[in-house]
C-alpha cells in the first residue's frame, strides 16, 4: 500500500489544508444564497470573513469526481471500477446514480422502485410496520452502516438520511469539507443586458418578459488568502466496524477524491476559478502525509479487490423509475 494507513490508527480524525487562488486576478464570485447572498461573518478580532463553498456543496463535487462525465457519463471514471453504487434508469429523464443524486440513497428516484426499498428494509432488518414510520428499540448503527456500504460507499463517506425507510436511519458526514476566505474585501460592479432591437423593452412587454435593456449588480470579493479545509471522522468510521479493508478503502476513497477535487474540480463557477497554490498540507496528525493521485488509485484498485465480499454482486445496482412499471 502507498498510503501509511498505521500512522492514523488511534487518531479521531485526519485535517487537511490547500490554499487556493483564482487562476486569472484577484477576484472571486462566492457561493450565493437565494435569502441572504454572500455568506459573510466576522470574527472576534474583527477579520472579515466569507464562506466560499459550504459544506453541502463541497460533497457534491466530491461525488462528481467519481463520475466519468466526459468518456461515459452512465458509469464512474476508470480508477473506481468495481466499487458499488445504485443507478437510476429512466424511460424519459435519462440516467442517474446515487452518487450524483442529492440525498444520495434516499433519492426519491431510488426509494421510488419499491422492490429496491424492500430489499434494504429487509437487510437492515426492519419490522413491516416500521417500514414507513420509526424504529423501535435500540438503533444498530453497524448494520445500517454495513448495509449501505454493501450498496454505496459514498452514503457513508458523504451521510445519509434514509428517512424514506425509518426515521432514526442517519449516516452523518465521515468526509466534510468547506472553502472560506479570509480578509475579504467586495468588489461592487454592474452591467447592462443589451436589447439591441427594443433598448425600452415596450413593444415586446417590458423586462419580466426579457425585453428591453435591463441593468444589473454584481458584487465579487479578493481576499487575503482562500483556504480549503477537508475533515476525515476516522473515529467515526473505526465505530462502524467495517473491519481494516473497508476502513482503509473508505479513507483511501477520501483522499483520492480530495486530491483530484483539487486538481481538476476548481472551477466553481464562472468567475470562481481556482488553483492549488502549494502541496495539500496535513494538520492533523503529524507525520501523515498524502501520497499523490496516481499512488491513491493504486491503493484503491487493490482495496476494491478485497471489499468485493462487502459489495453488491454486481457491484451496480440498477433502480428503475417509470420505467414500464409503477414507481
Amino acid at each position: 500500500m502507498n498510503t501509511n494507513f498505521a500512522a492514523l490508527e488511534d487518531v479521531p480524525r485526519l485535517l487537511l489544508e490547500a490554499d487556493l487562488w483564482p487562476v486569472q486576478g484577484d477576484r472571486f464570485q462566492p457561493t450565493g444564497f437565494p435569502d441572504l447572498g454572500p455568506a459573510e461573518y466576522q470574527l472576534a478580532d474583527g477579520t472579515r470573513m466569507l464562506l466560499v463553498e459550504s459544506t453541502q456543496s463541497m460533497a457534491n463535487r466530491l461525488e462528481a469526481v467519481c463520475w466519468d462525465f466526459a468518456a461515459d457519463p452512465q458509469r464512474v471514471v476508470p480508477e473506481l471500477e468495481g466499487m458499488p453504487y445504485v443507478r437510476v434508469i429512466t424511460d424519459r429523464l435519462g440516467v442517474s446514480s446515487s452518487i450524483l443524486e442529492f440525498h444520495r440513497l434516499n433519492s426519491p428516484y431510488i426509494m421510488a422502485d419499491q422492490d429496491f426499498k424492500a430489499r434494504l428494509a429487509s437487510e437492515l432488518g426492519l419490522a413491516e410496520q416500521a417500514r414507513d414510520g420509526d424504529v423501535p428499540g435500540a438503533l444498530d448503527l453497524r448494520r445500517l452502516a454495513s448495509v449501505v456500504f454493501k450498496y454505496d460507499p459514498g452514503s457513508v463517506l458523504h451521510g445519509v438520511f434514509l428517512e424514506k425507510l425509518a426515521g432514526r436511519l442517519r449516516i452523518p458526514r465521515m468526509l466534510s469539507a468547506f472553502i472560506e476566505a479570509r480578509s475579504v474585501q467586495p468588489v461592487e460592479s454592474g452591467g447592462v443586458k443589451f436589447d439591441h432591437l427594443d433598448p425600452t423593452g415596450k413593444i415586446g412587454g417590458g423586462a419580466n418578459e426579457g425585453f428591453g435593456n435591463v441593468p444589473h449588480h454584481r458584487v465579487e470579493f479578493t481576499a487575503e488568502r482562500i483556504t480549503a479545509y477537508f475533515n476525515v471522522d476516522l473515529a467515526g468510521l473505526r465505530g462502524y466496524g467495517l473491519g481494516d479493508s473497508a476502513r482503509q478503502f473508505l479513507i483511501a476513497l477520501a483522499l483520492w477524491k480530495i486530491r483530484t477535487f483539487l486538481e481538476t474540480g476548481l472551477r466553481l463557477r464562472t468567475a470562481c476559478d481556482f488553483e492549488a497554490q502549494g502541496d495539500l498540507r496535513v494538520t492533523r496528525p503529524g507525520g501523515f502525509s498524502v501520497p499523490e493521485r496516481s499512488a491513491l488509485a493504486a491503493d484503491l484498485k487493490e482495496l476494491i479487490q478485497e471489499c468485493a465480499p462487502f459489495f453488491a454482486s454486481p457491484p451496480v445496482t440498477d433502480v428503475r423509475f417509470g420505467v414500464g412499471k409503477k414507481n
